[in-house]
């Protein structure tokens, strides 16, 4: 049954999901669900006689998925390594430990990156304030400024 999404009861109800019903649950656009099916992020969706996509539930959860592993910075190819996973669990343990483990380590480099960052430019507002004449962000942008670590 084809259910037309118009209100939160309705996602218990319906067995399959119109692609505009998609894209207003999970926010994501027509394009990407389509390039999700291209690379294999999304199985081949079922479409109604006259060729509009319809998504199951099981195909939600997977966008669901995709979209959450996202925000945690797991690139798309990560990300269809963790479905395959997912779907075969087996000795998939240690795989799943160490690409987290991996992603934390790129998370925490970048974090450190930008925590540097946020104290040259305040460094840098720092030297605008006690400025009469020119602009010391411009003046100093191409230099090394960062604070010595003692």
């Amino acid at each position: 049954m084809i259910l037309k999404i118009s209100s939160p009861q309705d996602i218990d109800t319906a067995k399959y999901y119109r692609i505009g019903d998609v894209i207003r649950l999970l926010g994501l656009s027509a394009d990407t669900l389509r390039y999700y099916e291209k690379i294999g992020l999304l199985p081949p969706v079922n479409r109604t006689p006259s060729g509009i996509r319809i998504y199951n539930k099981q195909d939600l959860s997977r966008l669901r998925f995709i979209k959450r592993a996202q925000k945690m910075r797991f690139t798309l190819a990560e990300i269809g390594m963790l479905m395959n996973m997912r779907t075969n669990p087996q000795h998939a343990r240690d795989e799943v430990r160490q690409l987290t483990a991996n992603k934390l380590a790129e998370v925490e480099l970048n974090l450190a990156e930008i925590q540097v960052l946020r104290d040259e430019l305040r460094l840098l507002l720092n030297l605008c304030r006690g400025s009469e004449d020119g602009c010391p962000i411009i003046e100093t942008i191409d230099e090394d400024i960062t604070p010595a670590k003692s």
